[in-house]
């Protein structure tokens, strides 16, 4: 197996060369009949007929993705191999949803499968004894509501399913625990959320992988001291709060915690929502069961994510065609468009996911790159969208490639019909309208009502977001961003541009000893 950098590879060449694919001139039904391809057995289907590609295209990908070797290296992560190669450490996230190879991976003195699943037991056991009310905060009153105290990867991801998964639970008439979240170090985060809880029936839920992480554990300071100003007699902040954390943690064994569930230095933040980051509210917010659907929905998705061929294999397709995007058509930017209002903060989860892997200048071994890497993430539901950003979308100077994401169904099961149809029906039609409208755009004499179209995107569509639709969709995404890191030969999994920024915070925090301007600049606030 060799890693090598894109621009070294014969496929890119022949790529560069091939003819450009106009989708104003290329849309047609028996296009859009053929160019789509199963997810996770069929959880989703993604469509790329409204991509800018042809047979001549797509049979250069393929020889990309097999002179890349992008299974073979998937294959190796999933098997155990050290693929974050800056930190030297292994890469699981997808082992903590399932065994997706039949060898187990041992590390650390420990089969890191069975380790994951027995957090997940844990989970199960502690979920369910808070929501049958067996398990009491310390004034003997049960628990209604949990928050998450978490930043980053700890926040986002988390944040994003839960909100997905409301109405669902609602619509199918599942117990709900209401989940808050902290998040900012901005105290105004903290207190707009905290003045809304009734203490005696809150569960935090502290997570840090180190147990050092300075924004969270200041909020956990918070939220102690509201908790003993609240003035309700005998109440017990330890006995208010759970972590998720390392085994090797101060928070690990603390005693100001009532229980600890693990997760490790193999899952980076922004891959942690289906380990115990995401598993500990999202069971107790929903149950464990719905958490487990998530995993299942995941695990497909990862599995699916081994076929060699790459029109049968809807994360490497897509993972294929943005960096056809990027690299061959200079595309900058890439926008998600989720027209289902449950995905409201997806996009924001994938801003991270996307841009923290895959926004690196140098390769996996430290050498710099001479080609562009990881595109710009952005992207709001629709149809608010439609009445934001789409102006530049459609009229501006840069073509952006988009990705819709639709259901067939609502999650409520709650519709009302106006003028001969339904709120559902109307949200689909627009989505549909506006793939088209991008694509084949409008002639027209006013210049300000021309439309020049060849505005490139592909759709993801479901019948209705569950909770294995979620995990799919989720997985479907990290796989993306994984073959594509494969692609440019970049190290996806370690995230050393944020730690510039912590480091001279520390410094002004110290006074900015020996640093003139960063005291000037702090200075001013």
């Amino acid at each position: 197996m060799e890693f090598k950098n894109l621009d070294q590879t014969k496929a890119l060449a022949a790529l560069q060369k091939d003819k450009k694919v106009s989708v104003r001139e290329a849309l047609t039904t028996q296009r859009i009949a053929k160019y789509q391809s199963p997810e996770a057995g069929g959880l989703l289907s993604y469509h790329y007929a409204a991509m800018p590609v042809d047979e001549q295209i797509l049979g250069d990908l393929q020889r990309l993705s097999d002179e890349q070797e992008l299974i073979a290296k998937y294959k190796a992560l999933l098997g155990g191999e050290v693929m974050n190669t800056g930190e030297k450490r292994l890469v699981l996230h997808q082992l903590s949803r399932g065994q997706v190879l039949p060898t187990p991976v041992i590390a650390d003195g420990e089969d890191k499968g069975k380790f994951y699943k027995g957090q997940l037991e844990r989970i199960k056991e502690f979920s369910e004894q808070v929501r049958s009310g067996k398990l009491v905060g310390s004034t003997g009153k049960s628990f209604t509501t949990v928050c998450q105290i978490g930043i980053g990867g700890s926040d986002l991801g988390p944040r994003a399913l839960y909100l997905a998964l409301q109405g669902y639970a609602q619509g199918k008439g599942i117990k709900q625990l209401e989940g808050k979240f902290i998040s900012n170090v901005d105290p105004d985060d903290a207190a707009q959320v905290i003045d809304t809880l009734d203490m005696e029936r809150t569960l935090f839920i502290l997570v840090s992988k180190s147990g050092t992480t300075l924004e969270t554990l200041t909020n956990r300071d918070l939220v102690i001291d509201a908790i003993k100003e609240s003035g309700i007699k005998g109440i017990d902040p330890a006995k208010h709060m759970v972590a998720v954390t390392s085994k090797t943690s101060p928070l690990a064994k603390s005693k100001d915690v009532r229980e600890s569930f693990f997760f490790d230095d193999y899952i980076g933040g922004r891959y942690s929502s289906s380990c115990a980051v995401g598993g500990v509210v999202l069971s107790l917010a929903f149950g464990y069961d719905v958490f487990q659907e998530l995993l299942d929905g995941a695990h497909q998705a990862d599995v699916a994510a081994l076929e060699p061929d790459i029109r049968k294999n809807a994360s490497l397709l897509d993972a294929l065609i943005g960096v056809y995007n990027r690299n061959v058509l200079g595309y900058p930017s890439t926008a998600i468009l989720p027209y289902s209002q449950a995905l409201s903060r997806f996009p924001a989860h994938l801003q991270q996911l996307d841009m923290e892997s895959n926004g690196k200048h140098v390769n996996r071994d430290g050498k710099p790159v001479a080609y562009v890497t990881g595109p710009v993430i952005f992207g709001e539901p629709g149809t608010n969208g439609q009445h934001s950003f789409y102006q530049l979308l459609h009229q501006g100077t840069d073509i952006i490639p988009l990705q819709f994401v639709g259901f067939k169904q609502n999650q409520r099961g709650k519709d009302i019909v106006i003028q001969g149809s339904t709120s559902q029906q109307k949200l689909c039609a627009n989505l549909a309208a506006q793939i088209v409208a991008f694509a084949r755009g409008k002639d027209d004499e006013n210049p300000n009502k021309q439309f020049a179209g060849n505005r490139v995107s592909s759709l993801l569509v479901a019948k209705e977001l569950t909770p294995a639709v979620l995990g799919a969709l989720l997985a479907h995404y990290e796989n993306k961003v994984m073959f594509q890191g494969f692609l440019w030969n970049l190290n996806s999994f370690d995230q050393e541009g944020v730690q510039l920024g912590k480091t001279l915070a520390k410094q002004v925090l110290a006074g900015c000893p020996g640093d003139p301007v960063l005291k000037a600049f702090s200075d001013l606030l």
